[in-house]
């Protein structure tokens, strides 16, 4: 063995336990960033050892450089680079999910890309092992990417967020399910010639493309975090099957690992709204206005910023309800200052997070902590609703389905049995809203017009604000 082959190899050990350390941080809010820094940086390990591997310096020929393949990774690399930089910097976090939707597509087409170069390069091959992860890499790269198209279009509402169904739908996905597999099958183990083999692979990469539309399309927007994650894992599974293909030990590695967390992750969410994965995915929820059967419901009472401080300033408790509300009013700052000034006054403030809050998994965590909220005052919903009846004000910012007591009362109802966050039971409620609207799934919100909560209108940063205001003034 070389000392290349030998820096080569430590590096990947190196890059693998940086990833599996990193993603073992991310699982605390208070390791979160260290975490995805080493995981980052056992990437960039991973990076430079496959040049090492490849010989980089030994095939460098000055003359000859725009012929040189490594030239044309540098610059790709360059430009990748300067993109993402640009992207993540200029991104704001109320279009963050749809953000992570288009990464999750771009990581299952570079998976894609890359089966298809070892197909073209090893046309002929048979082995079962490379012909059935260039099969899986291709078709779940391809489908991840057209649907995490999807995704994006949803939830940056350039299309509805709706669930779009209709007649056959479900028999339509069977059948394309069933003639890509068949595809691949025939590419694998019948022994076709190279053009036939081709043919084969174009046939379950198109539709792979369009099962991708298909399968995204009957999820409604209050799914979408659920969705991301599923997607996430997919996109995992290709990279692993890439690394097969190339032989490359830590994309095997970190793909494994995406695609496990990932799938954890979305049982975990599965869990938490009390639904099982093939309901969320073939149940068309959110596909027509849901609304509650038990007939009329009172009038929602609002109530302005300056009435609602009298009675916050009364308070000595208080929890923060975030829901995407607070993503869109960019308040995650504002949110702290008021949860100071309430400490500052006596109250005993905290924070809770339903696990499908907003619209990707983590979303609220991932506001409250570049806040700087303090992380002994996040509370999970298990520890929050046995203290709710005895809380004097919960605030809830934008959150609809995680605090709709029809979950808990109304067997009718789309979200019947979900756990939620017993919003409803503390002595007063504040919902803060932009308007009179249903949310992002469309489901009528009993909590709205209970006796004991008060509707604040308006843009939740100016109107937390003003209550933070109400306090220094006092």
């Amino acid at each position: 063995m070389t000392i290349a082959q030998t820096f080569t190899n430590l590096a990947y050990i190196l890059a693998c336990v940086s990833t599996i350390t990193g993603i073992k941080m991310l699982g605390k809010p208070g390791t979160a960033r260290r975490g995805m820094i080493i995981a980052a940086a056992g990437t960039m390990v991973a990076v430079v050892a496959v040049f090492f591997e490849g010989d980089v310096l030994g095939t460098w020929n000055s003359a000859n450089i725009l012929r040189n393949g490594y030239f044309w990774c540098f610059i790709a690399i360059f430009i990748g680079s300067v993109i993402g930089l640009i992207w993540a910097r200029k991104v704001k976090m109320t279009g963050m999910p749809e953000l992570v939707a288009l990464f999750n597509g771009f990581g299952g087409l570079a998976s894609a890309l890359v089966a298809f170069s070892e197909f073209f390069t090893n046309k002929a091959a048979t082995d079962p092992v490379f012909t059935t992860s260039i099969s899986i890499a291709i078709f779940i790269g391809t489908m991840t990417l057209s649907g995490s198209i999807l995704a994006w279009g949803k939830l940056s509402e350039k299309i509805t967020g709706r669930a779009i169904v209709f007649k056959g739908q479900k028999l339509i996905n069977l059948v394309l399910l069933l003639a890509a597999v068949g595809a691949m099958v025939a590419y694998i183990a019948l022994g076709l010639g190279d053009d036939m083999r081709l043919v084969a692979v174009l046939v379950f990469a198109s539709i792979a493309l369009v099962f991708g539309f298909t399968f995204v399309l009957p999820i409604g927007g209050g799914d979408m975090p659920v969705v991301i994650s599923l997607l996430n894992s997919l996109t995992g599974i290709a990279v692993a099957m890439a690394g097969f293909i190339i032989f490359n030990t830590v994309l095997i590695v970190t793909g494994a690992l995406v695609g496990a967390s990932g799938l954890i992750l979305t049982m975990i969410m599965c869990k938490a709204m009390n639904r099982s994965l093939g309901n969320l995915l073939f149940s068309g929820f959110g596909a027509t206005d849901t609304a509650s059967n038990k007939g009329p419901q009172a009038e929602p009472k609002s109530i302005s910023a300056e009435d609602a401080y009298l009675i916050l300033e009364a308070a000595s408790s208080v929890v923060f309800i975030p829901g995407y509300g607070m993503a869109v009013a960019q308040a995650q700052h504002v949110v702290k200052e008021l949860a100071e000034k309430l400490v500052d006054n006596g109250a005993d403030v905290s924070f809770c997070v339903h696990p499908v809050a907003g619209r990707m998994p983590g979303h609220m965590n991932v506001l409250l902590a570049e806040a700087d909220i303090d992380y002994d005052q996040l509370k999970t919903m298990e520890e929050v609703n046995p203290t709710m009846p005895s809380m004097d004000v919960a605030i809830v910012i934008g959150a609809n389905d995680v605090v709709n007591p029809a979950a808990l009362t109304d067997e009718s109802s789309p979200i019947y049995g979900m756990p939620i966050i017993n919003a409803h039971e503390a002595r007063t409620v504040f919902v803060l809203k932009r308007g009179k609207g249903r949310g992002f799934s469309g489901i009528e919100n009993e909590l709205f017009s209970m006796p004991n909560t008060l509707m604040i209108y308006g843009d939740a940063k100016a109107t937390i604000s003003s209550l933070a205001g109400e306090f220094t003034e006092a």
